[in-house]
């Protein structure tokens, strides 16, 4: 079996930056148990497998398709980096004749289009609801490296201190964990956070992704954004996500709320980094803009 293979740097201008996945075109079905298998090799934060949803169908002239996405331990029902690198694939390596795609995916359809220098993913937009406190405690100190612990405790955690707000996103069983407005960009950059024991402290299966966001800053000598975040998904095989599009339909739902705004621009504080442009819309989904830099092509032999 042999099967084109690309990966692709997502929500970045420049390669190595961003969120790198990796995108097989199937030409034909594949046996269940290959997914997992490729994605593991890929060792990817995902893996998405493009197929034709009908016999006729071809890469260049259609415009519908299926589409999964893989960690190297399981199937994600939504991956926003992976889908903007599979448009990415089929409208600059494959050469699509169409300006906008659809995907058919575990989360509906999934449509991307084609703007100047970068690819627009429209995603689902997904609220999150006021958590209490003491229902993730647990969960929450684990989050804090030692520099944090000397001055964690009940009291300022929940206070404007240390954390300002927690929401719970139950359509993609994320956490989202605002830390307070008197924290800089600089501190969610530099914050160390052990991820291992994080699936031991919740196994109910009611997380599978942690989100820690801060609000942004104005501009100065640095590029102003409206947010900042960093992604852990340790439930499904990845301790940190570089850049995340299914955690910013959450975030946006959240941030728009907070700013009052429908157009956004959010950086996701990684070590590789990432950008995205978001915009709310009057449907209930969101937009969100990003750049593609295709890193490798290959064949994929098994």
């Amino acid at each position: 079996m042999k099967l084109p293979v690309f990966v692709v740097d997502a929500f970045t201008a420049k390669a190595f930056c961003g969120n790198p996945a990796a995108v097989c075109l199937l030409e034909n079905k594949l046996d269940e148990d290959m997914h997992q298998k490729i994605a593991k090799e890929m060792n990817l934060s995902e893996t998405a497998f493009i197929r034709k949803l009908h016999p006729t169908d071809n890469f260049t002239q259609s415009s519908c398709f299926g589409l999964r996405w893989f960690t190297p331990a399981s199937e994600v029902p939504l991956c926003g980096h992976a889908t903007l690198a599979s448009a990415a694939v089929l409208f600059n390596k494959i050469k699509n004749v169409n300006n906008v795609l659809t995907f058919v995916t575990l989360s509906g359809e999934l449509k991307a289009r084609r703007a100047e220098d970068s690819i627009i993913l429209d995603l689902p937009l997904y609220p999150a609801h006021p958590q209490d406190f003491h229902e993730v405690e647990d969960l929450i100190k684990k989050i804090n490296d030692l520099t944090l612990r000397s001055f964690w405790s009940l009291q300022t955690a929940i206070g404007d201190t240390r954390v300002q707000d927690i929401r719970y996103s139950p359509d993609t069983r994320k956490l989202l964990v605002r830390l307070s407005d008197t924290y800089k960009r600089s501190f969610l950059e530099n914050l160390k956070v052990n991820t291992q024991d994080l699936p031991h402290v919740e196994n109910t299966g009611k997380v599978k992704g942690l989100i820690l966001t801060l609000k942004g800053e104005p501009g100065g000598q640095t590029q102003a954004f409206d947010f900042y975040s960093r992604y852990f998904a340790p439930w499904v095989g990845l301790a940190e996500d570089p850049v995340t599009g299914s955690a910013h339909a959450v975030l946006s739902s959240y941030w728009s709320e907070q700013l009052g705004k429908k157009d956004m621009h959010a950086f996701q504080c990684s070590r590789r980094g990432g950008e995205l442009e978001i915009s709310l819309r009057s449907d209930g989904r969101v937009d969100i803009r990003g750049g593609t830099a295709v890193v490798l092509e290959g064949t994929l032999t098994a």
